[in-house]
């Protein structure tokens, strides 16, 4: 699969992803690079047998990848794999009625993360506003116009998304967040 390809989150993939410390492993494999279960143990105070555990699953669903020259012995070094940037959530109706708890726990544990970084936002503008920018509207768009600047969005945003590696020197890790809804249902 090409690294601009679109994926919708299977259940499996999205219960990989609904555990609180996977995120925070995933998120700290994207934003720092490579680390060993020991490096992440340490970071979330965790035993190292928990965080193998997790990145295993990580593993097996396709996050994260072994980096096999690093890796010596025991010490594994891990690293975000390659793969779709545009991952989706698949609707409710898209999954059995047993599988909707996952959806709906994927998404608790992201607005969790979400209020975190929304708590973190005045800081950081005071600290740099040059790096921290927010912007706040209501349009009114038919439902084809919305989808149509969703996706106008979402090509934005893969425009700007690079990997560590492709990224220039002065390039930093930003977190990035769209929320969009009917102003009309309060």
């Amino acid at each position: 699969m090409k690294d601009d390809e679109s994926l919708t989150l299977d259940p499996g993939r999205l219960k990989a992803l609904a555990h609180p410390m996977r995120r925070l492993m995933l998120r700290h494999l994207s934003v720092h690079g490579p680390a060993t279960s020991t490096t992440l143990g340490e970071l979330l105070d965790a035993k190292t047998g928990t965080t193998s555990y997790h990145l295993r699953q990580l593993e097996k669903h396709g996050f994260i990848e072994e980096i096999p020259e690093r890796s010596t012995g025991r010490e594994r070094w891990w690293r975000r794999a390659d793969g779709p940037r545009d991952m989706r959530l698949p609707t409710p109706d898209q999954l059995a009625p047993e599988d909707r708890p996952v959806l709906a726990e994927f998404q608790r544990t992201g607005w969790e993360e979400d209020r975190e970084l929304f708590e973190r936002f005045p800081a950081a503008y005071r600290n740099d506003p040059e790096w921290a920018k927010a912007s706040r509207g209501l349009g009114r768009m038919t439902k084809a116009e919305f989808e149509e600047f969703f996706e106008a969005y979402i090509a934005l945003l893969m425009k700007y998304n690079r990997g560590a590696e492709d990224a220039p020197p002065d390039a930093r890790p930003m977190h990035i967040r769209l929320f969009a809804l009917p102003a009309d249902e309060e």
